[in-house]
Order: C-alpha cells, then sequence, then structure tokens
C-alpha cells in the first residue's frame, strides 16, 4: 500500500505505511527500498541513507536500479517502470543509489 501511494506521489502516506511495513517485516529489504525512495523524495536525505543502507545490508547483491530491476523481473510493464522512474527511482538517486 505505501508504495502505492508513492507511485501517486503522496509522499507522506507513503512514508507512514513504509514505516510500519519496516516494523513489521524488519528482513524484507525491497520495503527498505521503498523507505528510502520516499524518504529521498521527500527530501530527508540522511534517513534516505540509512534506510538503504539497511537494503543493501540485507541484500547486499542489489546495490544499483539496475540491479534491483534484474532482481525483480515482473517489474517488466514499461509504464509501470516509467512512473517509479518519477517517483521511488528518484527518491533512491536522491538517496546515493547508483543506476549501474
Amino acid at each position: 500500500m505505501g508504495q502505492c501511494h508513492l507511485l501517486l506521489g503522496h509522499v507522506d502516506a507513503a512514508v507512514q505505511l513504509i514505516r510500519k511495513a519496516c516494523a513489521a517485516s524488519p528482513q524484507a529489504y525491497f520495503v527498505h527500498v521503498n523507505l528510502a525512495g520516499a524518504l529521498g523524495l521527500r527530501g530527508d536525505l540522511e534517513e534516505a541513507r540509512t534506510a538503504l543502507a539497511e537494503a543493501i545490508r540485507l541484500k547486499p547483491e542489489v546495490n544499483s536500479l539496475a540491479r534491483y530491476r534484474a532482481a525483480t523481473p515482473w517489474i517488466a510493464n514499461p509504464k509501470h517502470w516509467a512512473l517509479r522512474d518519477k517517483t521511488l527511482n528518484a527518491g533512491l538517486r536522491r538517496a546515493g543509489f547508483p543506476d549501474e
């Protein structure tokens, strides 16, 4: 639900929901990725970098957008990826997540 809000541009709602998801599933790396993206998009860069570091600690092989895309092959719809690029991925880039 948090990622849906993020993709729609409801950043504050996304952060609240994704924080709950992190608390409920702290070992799910992708939840921390979503939190990092939401926080980065909102401009909370220090906290975004902390969330991103936790995601990479949990799944070190996913350390760039290219590797994240490779790890999530079900996200194949170009329109979905374009929407992610304007929101989640933009926030991740701001947090320091490289493209390659």
